[in-house]
């Protein structure tokens, strides 16, 4: 069995296309959604991310503001910057680019950005919201996995899934979303004894801790979705996940690539939320 593909950045041009539209018809009310964008310090990756960030912003039509900082910029300065960005009308998303400088507290900074911008999702209110079942934002990388599985047609109703990893960002959100939509879920992380035991039951697996090969073809039943979150570099340098992909790709009925996988919709679900702040503060 050779697993199909679940090309990301072909749903992302599609969902990026539907997003264009909707901006436009917001425009059509004098509206233009509006994401800003912190960046604290000179992280060469944090700099990609954050490029790539707005350069979908304003390839869909959204406004983008791009706010740069030395490293040596105070958590006072920056938690003003946000209070600033909270009470600007024409910003309905503000992301702070994580990791921050070690002089700055990252929860503080989180819980500043009003829940009502909170794009990236990681406000304690979103993840109240979530929770509960009520309106909030998703964290985009959790949402735009589920948008994959939409996109297939697998329904996570009465499927037993798998989530490898348990971080506030991907691993615990994506548990809620899944159990949300229905499926049965188990959560695993570094502490889980026989791992294995596990993902061999499992109709869908999201791997989400950042070590490679970590799921192996062994590990997978057959015709099972995986999707791989994992961000890596392989002995040459190249980018990879956290799944055997030449593996598991054998036994799995369908498989995230990386690249071309998760990442493109994450950024494809930062301005889905960012129109949907929009679209709210509009209505």
């Amino acid at each position: 069995m050779t697993a199909k593909l679940i090309d990301g950045v072909a749903l992302s041009k599609k969902i990026r296309a539907e997003v264009a539209q909707r901006v436009i018809a917001l425009g059509a009310r004098g509206i233009k959604p509006g994401l800003a964008v912190l960046l604290v310090g000179d992280s060469p990756a944090s700099q990609v991310y954050v490029r790539n960030k707005v350069k979908a912003c304003e390839d869909a039509g959204l406004k983008s503001v791009l706010e740069k900082y030395t490293a040596d910029f105070s958590q006072t300065e920056l938690l003003a910057r946000i209070e600033a960005l909270n009470q600007d009308p024409s910003i309905h998303g503000i992301l702070v680019q994580l990791p921050l400088p070690a002089h700055i507290d990252a929860n503080l900074v989180i819980e500043a950005i009003s829940p009502l911008k909170d794009v990236d999702g990681f406000h304690v209110g979103s993840a109240g919201a979530l929770m509960v079942g009520q309106d909030g934002f998703k964290p985009c990388t959790p949402y735009g996995c589920m948008k994959m599985l939409e996109s297939i047609g697998v329904d996570p109703r009465g499927k037993h899934a798998v989530v490898i990893g348990r971080s506030n960002i991907v691993g615990k959100p994506m548990a809620m979303m899944l159990l949300q939509a229905s499926a049965t879920v188990t959560i695993c992380h570094s502490a889980t004894p026989d791992l294995a035991q596990f993902t061999r039951q499992a109709d869908i697996v999201v791997a989400a801790v950042g070590k490679r090969n970590m799921l192996t073809a062994e590990m997978v039943k057959p015709g099972a979705v995986v999707i791989d979150v994992g961000m890596n570099r392989n002995d040459e340098g190249k980018l990879c996940g956290d799944v055997d992909f030449a593996g598991v790709s054998q036994v799995a009925g369908w498989i995230t690539p990386v690249p071309g996988g998760v990442g493109p919709m994450t950024i494809t679900m930062l301005l889905v939320n960012t129109l949907e702040a929009a679209e709210r503060a509009a209505a």
